[in-house]
């Protein structure tokens, strides 16, 4: 069963990742006409968003999950790769041992996107030729730095810093440490990878690669068996899109083949999906999981990707959340309050309105249902702030809780209406209220303005306060006293 202590046995563990580094640079903007001078659209121009990628954009998915990553490529003498050793590496926690090269431009892939649809791609490259000098510097810099890295990654996009010779080159220096190696190929000539531990082809590479069309389980198998052959590897995880993934690996000595099914409820963006993919796997890998576990990890964070736009990374609390979604559907809401902060952080940074309210909630009832669907109604997310069975006590006497603090979160969870629960243990939610910062304050109309908790705090910041009318004929305590008067 997945587990989120293995992304927490993870975090700060170093991946060295070797590849072709690109610049991504997405540009946004309305189209509105078609351009009188030729049948194509005219777009206008909003806003530009560069991000490491290609190999890069691996590294930085390492970062984001909450690793360590150290990059080695080549790149440009020019401004594109100026800005992926500079400002980009820096802004994402990249450490970067790049070799600049005279010879190339810097890989830039500009895509355009209009009304939240890409319209056209334009790529710059230019294919680096085989160049011993650039090639002992490559490997150099890997042997300087694979002493402190748990694993290694090859990132090959086909641009030519991953050659035949470099590949071997690196591969046997890396078996020598005992560390394992990930492989995520773009090239059909697989022998170059022998002795990697993981090869990571999606179908279509896949299919060039072995012949066969990766379109059921039963050819993907197939594939994954001729991949296995052609290229000496101990495993393989075929990437297989809306099908999921196939993985191809040794269990006990025995070789078995593991379908996992997609997780992705919403494709938004698939751009830089296949590198998050890797940067999982790895990471899972170096934490000590097998192949298939690794892969049901990397699947989660596939997933998490796609439903993003651009080339995106996915952050820690989110593959949380896939997580807990997929081994515990009953608790996927329930989060650490500092886990919670980086939710509606994120919340709020994509726009949308975060409300909160908080109670006992000892025995949910339909006057509590009605004001929680109320106070959706004035946000876009809605946090609920549940009182510990300590808290509790203190405000109600020794008899209360009725129900347990997990049972009144699974609870709370469970409803429609809320999108987040967090504890307290704290008389007042007024420490969270302070950290979560939410934009409106929601409570029943049998308080005042002056009495909600927290309310000259958000007021102060610009947000506001809601008091929504209660149903009446509804309480915890009455329904408790009818209990044990047997009514």
């Amino acid at each position: 069963m997945l587990n989120v202590s293995t992304l927490d046995n993870w975090q700060g563990r170093k991946v060295l990742v070797v590849g072709d580094v690109m610049l991504d640079r997405f540009v946004y903007g309305n189209v509105e006409r078609v351009s009188p001078e030729a049948p194509v659209p005219v777009l206008h121009f909003k806003s530009q968003m560069e991000m490491l990628g290609g190999a890069a954009n691996v590294a930085r998915n390492v970062v984001s999950l909450g690793g360590q990553s150290v990059l080695i490529g080549v790149v440009g003498d020019d401004e594109a790769g100026r800005a992926i050793c500079g400002e980009l590496a820096t802004r994402d926690g990249v450490e970067t041992h790049i070799v600049k090269s005279s010879k190339i431009p810097t890989t830039v892939k500009t895509r355009f996107v209009a009304n939240g649809q890409q319209i056209m791609r334009l790529d710059v490259e230019v294919r680096l030729q085989h160049d011993l000098e650039i090639e002992d510097m490559i490997c150099a810099s890997v042997a300087k730095q694979l002493e402190d890295a748990e694993i290694v990654v090859l990132s090959d996009y086909a641009k030519g810093t991953l050659s035949e010779g470099t590949v071997k080159r690196l591969i046997s220096m890396v078996k020598k440490t005992g560390k394992l190696v990930v492989v995520d190929p773009k090239v059909s000539d697989v022998s170059r990878y022998s002795g990697a531990s993981v090869i990571t082809p999606n179908a279509l590479e896949a299919a060039a690669i072995s012949g066969v069309q990766c379109s059921t389980d039963e050819s993907a198998e197939r594939a994954a068996r001729l991949i296995m052959e052609k290229a000496d590897v101990s495993a393989v995880l075929l990437t297989r899109s809306a099908q999921g993934m196939t993985v191809f690996a040794s269990d006990v000595g025995e070789y078995i083949t593991t379908h996992i099914p997609t997780t992705a409820s919403e494709v938004f963006d698939v751009s830089g999906a296949g590198d998050t993919v890797v940067a999982a796997l790895a990471l899972a890998l170096s934490a000590g999981e097998s192949v298939v576990a690794s892969a049901r990890i990397a699947n989660l964070a596939a997933g998490v990707s796609v439903s993003k736009p651009g080339t995106s990374v996915v952050l820690p609390h989110e593959l949380r959340r896939a997580v807990r979604v997929q081994s515990d559907k009953l608790s996927h809401n329930i989060f650490p309050i500092n886990e919670a902060a980086l939710i509606v952080n994120e919340w709020k940074k994509a726009g949308l309105k975060v409300g909160f309210t908080n109670g006992c909630y000892d025995l949910i009832h339909p006057g509590h249902v009605a004001l929680l669907k109320q106070a959706r109604a004035t946000c876009d997310r809605l946090v609920v702030g549940l009182n510990t069975d300590n808290s509790v006590r203190r405000l109600k006497g020794d008899s209360r809780p009725v129900q347990s603090e997990n049972a009144r979160a699974v609870v709370m969870s469970s409803i429609d209406s809320v999108d987040l629960v967090v504890l307290f243990d704290e008389d007042t939610p007024l420490s969270i209220i302070d950290l979560l910062d939410p934009d409106v304050l929601i409570k029943g109309a049998d308080y005042s303005v002056n009495t909600v908790v927290g309310a000259d705090l958000i007021i102060g910041r610009g947000g506001k306060v809601v008091l929504v009318p209660l149903e009446q004929g509804h309480s915890t305590t009455s329904i408790i006293e009818r209990a044990h008067a047997g009514g």
